[in-house]
């Protein structure tokens, strides 16, 4: 049997589809997982009839491979990484590469790179986005490295990507934990757009009383239009309308209020933090998921904490648009902070990410994919200075048309006692960006009272800085 040209280790579900995805692109490919059982299944079935070897120790992995190896791993993110690296250094030869596809922190990629490239071995940290389907037939692809390091792999990633209009949903992003960390803003836009979502279904049925046939119009009506095209759209719209075979009822209706999640949103919310970057939206995601886990909690809370008795008496029609309208403007303030947040730390870190590309590999294969992308790409192609995706004529226009809608809903909604978070700190943020004066004045005086932190003055030069003994005041 020929060398194998393409390596995975780890055969969970996202592991086994890459290694399918390589395989079917005319790479031979050998794979490996720590349990035996798991890779006999996966002969067994899956990779029946395909140009796949197996092996069951990883030096026997490490001998199938052609020189330079390239070994994507896919296991958990964290130790296990760490573990599977130190397992294969002493097996490895100089100019071998590494490629960890996990859903690994930028900064435990930034060590391994470095470590690694010490030694002589290449390290790629790549973020993969599309989930099951996307990872099988064709995902987004983040990979961050030495350019050294992508130029090599280019011929297989450029092969196993998404394809768009404008070319594979893979880019070089940049040095280090770039890689990495763009996946990580993605997830954290995702985490505004799935929370966007979710409040928009709340005030559709709760607030204006849609059932779930008619939600599964409203969501695949607006998957038509050029604002809200999407794949969380589009899947949202098929949840609507499936119903559960054992109790006949719509499934939606059946799963338990308590959303998990892996700690990609948190990273997002916790780096976004370190550099100072406001990104209220997706922290109230993250929020929401935090409180809907007291589940217990707020059902015992529900019954003695009661909220407004108002009941919708408009036109339903006329709020489904103004709903319409409140969602994608809260998803263009979702976005224009991840893009905020992935440009500062480009700038801090020395990443040299571009922005109009890392739009462009969203628009295919990955969870967040959406029409507007492309738009995105565009408005940063044209201006590459532009401090905030708000600034970008056809956004600023859309929003600026539709914020009195986006407002209505927000007054509807707390009148209802429906909470809308990452609307609220959506619009929350479009309006303390929007003013040249904030009250952040009062605050500065509050600090240089109790604590002489000093302040400047509006009328004096910039960056000269005074102290006030405030109680000495006449």
């Amino acid at each position: 049997m020929t060398q194998r040209t393409f390596g995975v280790i780890g055969l969970a579900v996202m592991g086994e589809n890459l290694a399918l995805n390589v395989e079917s692109r005319g790479f031979p490919i050998a794979v490996y997982n720590r349990s035996p059982g798991k890779t006999d299944e996966f002969m067994a079935t899956r990779a029946q009839g395909k140009d796949v070897k197996a092996a069951y120790s990883l030096d026997e992995f490490v001998q199938i491979l052609e020189r330079p190896r390239k070994i994507l791993v896919m296991v958990k993110a964290g130790k296990p990484v760490d573990d599977v690296i130190a397992q294969l250094k002493p097996l490895l030869d100089p100019d071998d590469m590494i490629i960890d596809g996990g859903n690994s922190l930028y900064e435990d990629t930034e060590r391994r790179a470095k470590e690694l490239e010490a030694t002589g071995l290449g390290f790629v940290g790549m973020g993969v986005s599309g989930g099951e389907e996307g990872a099988l037939n064709g995902p987004s692809l983040m990979p961050g490295g030495t350019k050294a390091a992508y130029d090599y792999l280019e011929p297989i990633l450029v092969k196993i990507a998404a394809q768009v209009d404008d070319g594979p949903c893979v880019t070089y992003i940049g040095p280090g934990g770039a890689g990495h960390y763009v996946k990580m803003v993605h997830n954290g836009i995702e985490y505004g757009d799935m929370q966007l979502i979710a409040e928009a279904y709340d005030v559709l049925k709760n607030g204006l009383g849609l059932t779930n046939p008619q939600l599964q119009e409203v969501f695949a009506e607006w998957n038509t239009t050029d604002e809200l095209n999407s794949y969380l759209i589009e899947i949202t719209a098929d949840i609507f309308k499936y119903i559960d075979p054992e109790t006949n009822q719509h499934l939606v209706d059946l799963i338990m209020d308590t959303a998990g999640q892996k700690g990609t949103g948190r990273w997002t919310v916790m780096s976004a933090l370190e550099l100072g970057v406001g990104i209220p939206t997706i922290y109230a995601a993250v929020n929401a998921r935090i409180m809907s886990s007291i589940k217990d909690e707020r059902v015992a809370a529900s019954k003695e904490l009661m909220g407004p008795s108002t009941k919708f008496e408009g036109d339903v029609a006329t709020y489904v648009n103004k709903v319409r309208d409140a969602l994608y403007c809260s998803k263009m303030c979702s976005y224009a902070q991840g893009m905020a947040l992935i440009a500062k730390a480009s700038a801090e870190y020395n990443y040299n990410i571009s922005l109009p590309e890392s739009a462009r590999i969203w628009k295919g294969g990955c969870i967040i994919r959406a029409g507007f992308l492309d738009k995105i790409k565009k408005a940063f192609q044209e201006n590459p200075g532009l401090p905030n995706l708000l600034l970008a004529p056809e956004f600023k226009q859309s929003i600026l048309d539709r914020q009195e809608a986006w407002r209505e809903i927000l007054v509807l909604a707390n009148q209802l006692g429906i909470a809308v978070p990452a609307f609220s700190s959506s619009l929350d943020y479009f309006d303390a960006y929007r003013r040249d004066r904030l009250p952040q004045n009062l605050t500065q005086a509050q600090r240089d009272y109790f604590g002489a932190h000093t302040y400047e003055r509006t009328d004096k030069p910039k960056g000269e800085f005074f102290h006030t003994e405030w109680s000495h005041s006449s």
